[in-house]
């Protein structure tokens, strides 16, 4: 049994890859290829890099922070508005030399994360009121969609990972943990110290592993969204280019304009040279005004024979000269002067038809 099948059924069909004007059309909507964990992988990389390294400047810090808050405040025998105020300023002075390397390294790694991923680029795009966003459909849709479930998974395999090598940094090292007790507070500090930035480096590895995958995932699914059917490339053309039938209507009118144009220089010819039934050239030459004949029509075929007609109902001379016609036809364009190579041919020819119409 023969089953007959629309094809325009399938034209709906997103089966085509973006155009490069769909991509850039999407990304200046700031719609672009970015996976959010590979931002916060670098950040925390180079966060826990930087603390792993610089925790004995900050360890100092904190020191001389306490120990003026427990020699110099804790002792004052007057506490008015303006000794709080000096206070204050002296505290968060201490807390901005020991935050601040922190934030701008934060700054730094997200913004270099996301320009590793598109790279610059600043719109307003998102930033717009639109009131499909909140449209509880719509958000009842993102819940239970396949993204929110591979989001959910992700999630999860976050946790279990980090959970797992974090666990197995602490296990490793379960001896120091549990001397913590019989440790002054200074190795104390310190030991702690340790642990944090190996357990957060460690961590930020593993998230960095998994927002490859992620970004892997993000790729395939951007380009999915990004799918064209042959009709949006065909709106699109249209769009750009314009419509193929109408440039092609605006073109024949172009031409037809530019024939009757030409046809109208015909009757101020000298001469028409011709080949004699293919080739038909109209030439013009004023002496004064002129330095050299110009070509005022050129045709061949139906336009030579329409030349000819025109000529003879205008009782303009016609020589025949099949090379000079092809030569004319081939190098010089309408309105264009005659070569040199060709001033003595076109010279006999003009002497030719002046004798004729006894000009001379």
């Amino acid at each position: 049994m023969m089953i007959r099948l629309d094809l325009q059924f399938f034209a709906g069909e997103k089966t085509e890859k973006a155009t490069p004007k769909k991509r850039q059309d999407s990304r200046k909507k700031g719609q672009v290829l970015k996976s959010q964990d590979v931002t916060s992988a670098i950040l925390l990389l180079s966060v826990f890099l930087f603390l792993f390294f610089a925790a004995g400047l900050m360890r100092d810090r904190f020191f001389v922070f306490f120990n003026e808050a427990f020699t110099e405040y804790v002792t004052l025998p007057i506490l008015d508005e303006n000794q709080t105020m000096l206070i204050y300023n002296d505290v968060m002075i201490q807390m901005a030399f020991i935050l601040l390397p922190i934030m701008l390294i934060a700054v730094v790694a997200g913004i270099a994360g996301n320009l590793f991923q598109f790279g610059l680029l600043l719109t307003g795009e998102p930033l717009k009121f639109d009131l499909k966003k909140i449209d509880p459909i719509k958000g009842l849709k993102r819940i239970f969609s396949i993204r929110a479930i591979i989001e959910l998974m992700k999630s999860l395999l976050k946790i279990s990972f980090i959970g797992t090598v974090t666990t197995m940094i602490i296990m490793a090292n379960i001896d120091k943990v549990l001397g913590l007790a019989f440790k002054s507070p200074w190795d104390t500090l310190t030991t702690v110290g340790q642990l944090t930035a190996l357990m957060g480096i460690t961590a930020a590895f593993v998230l960095l592993f998994i927002s490859i995958l992620d970004f892997m995932y993000q790729k395939f699914d951007y380009e999915k969204n990004l799918r064209m059917s042959k009709q949006d490339i065909k709106d699109e053309h249209k769009n750009s280019e314009g419509d193929p039938i109408i440039k092609s209507r605006i073109k024949q009118r172009q031409r037809e304009m530019a024939m009757r144009r030409m046809m109208q220089e015909v009757p101020d010819a000298d001469v028409v040279i011709t080949n004699p039934t293919h080739y038909a050239i109209a030439l013009k030459y004023k002496d004064g005004d002129m330095d050299a004949p110009i070509v005022v029509a050129k045709g061949v075929d139906f336009i030579a024979q329409k030349i000819k007609l025109i000529a003879g109902e205008n009782d303009i001379v016609m020589v025949e000269n099949r090379p000079l016609a092809r030569s004319l036809y081939e190098d010089v364009e309408i309105g264009g002067r005659i070569p040199e190579e060709f001033f003595k041919a076109i010279a006999e020819i003009l002497a030719y038809v002046y004798r004729i119409q006894r000009k001379i």
